[in-house]
């Protein structure tokens, strides 16, 4: 079988080219399978309840949190659910921002997506921090080079995506860990797409903290995590209040759990939870080292096949050394939505805009690209297609 048969929506659409995925990804029919298990046999609410249901929901919930632990090669108690990137990020603003001091430091970049920034500018605006960003260099990637002139010993936490949403390059996150440690700095990491390329060793990566959403790897939409250090997450005060973050209340004062349940206040996303922890499941049992090699060897293809079309700018690295399958480009003379719609007039489905990460396309003075992001079940005739497709939206748009 097919990979791609695997993915109900593709197999039932085979004239869809879906490159789109670094938006939102299609879910396999196993993740489909344990989503509708829970909502038609064990739907309750999680956590308290004994009757026989809530068991049941219970145990499916937080064994989706051993999936995900064991796919992140972490201890569960550093597995916490969010809505998502964002989510997490914000998180992490709010409650280890709040150990922070007028003065202090973060470190990001002009190539972060804007939930790594917007959140560490309202943290710099209520606390008196300053906020330093490493430039971006002509091939699309942080200009690592800069690391001594931009992080001192003020700094306090350097907050960097994994794998850029826009070129596709992938940041070297051991010096970026080797500069934070020598300030004795947190580093954060967004993943979100980094994720959905494999099992990842996170606690082997150095870093403190690492951000991810499931819609962008197999799973639902509104479920994310953020995976923690046990120390960190231990010395950090809760970001939102409510129910299950607890461990007793009284009218005067509240005890707080420990992590994870700490930062996980009210009804979770629990059927979120369960189809993440399937698609690690489901992700686990495939071979990476092929799926990537796949992965590159179409992304050679989407890049040899952009650089013969006359008036297409690719914002990125043109190489395969440091990259994922996320490729931007610019049609002269072109709106990035009037190349998308043109692309969706054959099957083709890409991202036309700035891909919130607007500080980049000022970098790079455009006002959007137009993004493919390949996934293991795209295939050769995706990439033929959007080439296809892109020939007419030269003949007509620019």
């Amino acid at each position: 079988m097919r990979l791609k048969d695997q993915f109900p929506l593709l197999a039932g659409d085979p004239g869809l080219h879906y490159l789109d995925s670094g938006a939102s990804s299609q879910v396999p029919g196993a993740v489909l399978d344990a989503v509708s298990r829970f909502e038609t046999t064990q739907r309750a609410n999680v956590h308290r309840g004994v009757h026989r249901l809530a068991e049941a929901a219970t145990a499916a919930y937080e064994g989706a949190r051993d999936d995900i632990a064991r796919f992140l090669s972490a201890a569960r108690e550093e597995i916490v659910f969010t809505s998502g990137t964002t989510a997490a990020i914000n998180l992490v603003a709010h409650s280890f921002g709040d150990g922070l001091a007028a003065g202090d430091a973060i470190v990001i970049s002009g190539l972060e997506h804007h939930s790594n920034i917007v959140p560490w500018q309202m943290l710099r605006d209520r606390r008196g921090l300053v906020l330093e960003a490493l430039p971006v260099t002509e091939e699309g990637r942080i200009d690592l080079s800069q690391l001594d002139r931009v992080v001192t010993k003020r700094t306090r936490l350097i907050a960097l995506a994994h794998c850029s949403n826009v070129t596709g390059a992938v940041v070297d996150l051991g010096r970026v860990v080797a500069s934070a440690k020598a300030v004795g700095a947190a580093v954060l990491v967004d993943g979100a797409q980094r994720m959905p390329h494999g099992p990842l060793d996170v606690p082997g990566l150095g870093v403190d903290f690492y951000a991810f959403s499931g819609h962008k790897m197999y799973a639902p939409h509104g479920i994310g995590v953020l995976w923690g250090r046990r120390e960190r997450l231990e010395a950090m005060p809760p970001f939102l209040g409510g129910g299950d973050m607890i461990r007793r209340v009284t009218l005067e004062k509240t005890e707080y759990a420990p992590p994870p349940v700490r930062f996980e206040a009210g009804t979770p996303n629990v059927s979120g939870a369960i189809g993440l922890g399937a698609a690690c499941r489901w992700m686990g049992g495939l071979d990476w080292t092929e799926i990537v090699q796949e992965e590159l060897r179409l992304t050679g293809c989407l890049l040899d096949g952009l650089a013969r079309v006359p008036g297409v700018r690719v914002l990125g690295p043109l190489g395969l050394q440091q990259r994922l399958g996320v490729v931007s480009f610019a049609l002269a003379g072109a709106h990035p939505h009037d190349v998308s719609q043109i692309l969706d007039r054959h099957g083709v489905a890409c991202r036309g805009g700035h891909h919130c990460a607007q500080p980049l396309m000022d970098r790079f003075d455009l006002a959007g690209t137009t993004r493919a992001t390949i996934a293991p079940y795209n295939e050769d005739a995706d990439i033929d297609a959007l080439l296809v497709g892109l020939d007419e939206a030269r003949r007509l748009l620019a």
